[in-house]
């Protein structure tokens, strides 16, 4: 009988995958032994991030859109630019820089990280800098520095009506500006128009009314983004098709409008079963666009993506323990972790968010069906089949067998948006974070990022530090 996890796994997905292997019993991601290589000498709860794939997914990237470009004869070039907001690590941007990329920022910190980059030589002042956001104060002050500085491509994205003139009162420069659309949202929100940019009737009056007598701006990109990302459905392509109607509308009459940001949204790995046709999608996108411009007569402008949780989310993972095993009644058992989902993974009971969910060790073990649940004493800290789209299913528990678990493709936001560094729910602290990244000899090395918080640490930020 195949009873064992491994047989479960290949009998349910195609198993094994370009990132995922099984020796002797562990789980290997991108050949690394978890259990041997991280567990042994790190412990757990352990954050790990690989930042080859960081590169890995940029370089395909733009790959596709290359080939795209020249089976289709279309005339305009791409520009690849990393949402920092996805994660603003230092190690992300310096492995994504290598690719000869731009930067999209979203806040007036960003802009100090800008120059941190800059003053490191990973940036020079001729990338892209697409400032993106509803915009005041001390943002609109760091984007009109960084043009006084000479940033030639710094280009403010506008958001609001005011935005134009908030720069211009603080910089005598002339500079290149972008404006967002405000795209008609998916009929699931609650909302039919996103807060962010210009309405869609409004920017062919705008631009004219305030930018094209402007001595002082130039309108050089118009920007387009859906929140639900880039998905092979009608949604998508009726807003790609209104966005390029407004694009060769504004490409009329402002004959320096000559690129078009498409944003990001392209989706990462959720599942084993995960199939996305990316190469399909960048053809479509390209001929469509194509399409538009030559029947308006107009030349094909230049595209910039901006991807985020697709540039970093599929280089990192988290690793626990099953503490114990908690038999509450004659169905259900809980697997505890040695941390919580809460702090750790918050997309995950937030917003539902899937990730990969393997063990790194025992899949030549029998399997059972359990819940997992983490160490707060939330109600909400705990991760399930609505979760993981279907039941789960783990090697049996065994207490003097330990076993591991792992989540993977967990690279993007879940850091920021679990406030790394702060307080964590039930004072639950931050699990220690490992950089994984080749040597020149391509070998692989490990070093440790942060440590786990201390208790001293987190009584420091709540007042105590001087009890």
């Amino acid at each position: 009988m195949n009873t064992k996890y491994i047989d479960l796994i290949e009998q349910t997905f195609d198993f094994p995958q370009e990132e995922f292997q099984v020796n002797d019993g562990n789980l290997l991601f991108h050949n690394i032994d978890i259990l041997e290589d991280l567990i042994k000498q790190y412990g757990t709860p352990l954050k790990f991030t690989y930042l080859p794939k960081i590169s890995q997914n940029i370089q395909q990237t733009k790959k596709w859109f290359y080939e795209a470009i020249q089976k289709l004869d279309y005339s305009g070039s791409y520009n690849y630019s990393y949402c920092t907001k996805s994660s603003h690590f230092k190690h992300v941007l310096d492995e994504a820089l290598k690719n000869d990329i731009h930067i999209e920022t979203s806040s007036a910190f960003d802009i100090d990280i800008v120059r941190a980059l800059y003053k490191n030589g990973k940036l020079n002042n001729q990338n892209y800098i697409l400032c993106n956001g509803f915009k005041r104060d001390q943002y609109i002050a760091n984007i009109a520095n960084l043009i006084e500085d000479g940033f030639e491509n710094c280009i403010p994205i506008i958001d609001n009506f005011e935005e134009l003139g908030l720069i211009q009162s603080l910089t005598n420069k002339k500079f290149k500006v972008g404006i967002r659309i405000a795209s008609e949202e998916e009929p699931k929100f609650e909302f039919y128009t996103s807060r962010l940019g210009i309405g869609y009737k409004n920017i062919v009056n705008f631009y004219q009314e305030t930018i094209a007598n402007n001595p002082q701006t130039e309108l050089k990109m118009l920007h387009f983004f859906i929140n639900t990302g880039i998905k092979d459905n009608a949604y998508y392509w009726n807003e790609l098709l209104k966005c390029l109607k407004v694009y060769v509308n504004l490409k009329k009459c402002c004959p320096s409008l000559d690129s078009l940001n498409i944003g990001g949204g392209f989706p990462i790995k959720n599942t084993l079963a995960f199939n996305y046709d990316y190469q399909y999608m960048i053809e479509e996108i390209i001929h469509q666009i194509k399409i538009a411009c030559e029947e308006a007569d107009v030349p094909c402008p230049h595209i910039f993506t901006e991807f985020g949780s697709y540039t970093v989310g599929e280089s990192a993972g988290t690793i626990y323990k099953v503490l114990y095993q908690k038999k509450q009644n004659d169905r259900e058992k809980w697997n505890m972790i040695d941390s919580s989902f809460i702090t750790t993974l918050p997309d995950s009971w937030a917003i539902n968010k899937r990730f990969i969910m393997l063990p790194i060790n025992k899949w030549d073990h029998d399997y059972e069906r359990v819940l997992l649940g983490g160490l707060t004493c939330d109600s909400d800290d705990y991760y399930n089949s609505e979760q993981h789209v279907n039941a789960i299913y783990l090697p049996i528990y065994e207490k003097d067998n330990p076993l591991y678990i792992g989540f993977f493709n967990t690279g993007a936001y879940q850091e920021s948006i679990g406030g790394f560094g702060g307080l964590q729910h039930c004072l639950i602290p931050q699990p220690k974070h490992i950089i994984i990244q080749k040597g020149k000899d391509g070998a692989i090395e490990t070093s440790v990022f942060k440590d786990a918080q201390k208790s001293n640490e987190l009584l420091t930020i709540l007042g105590y530090e001087n009890e």
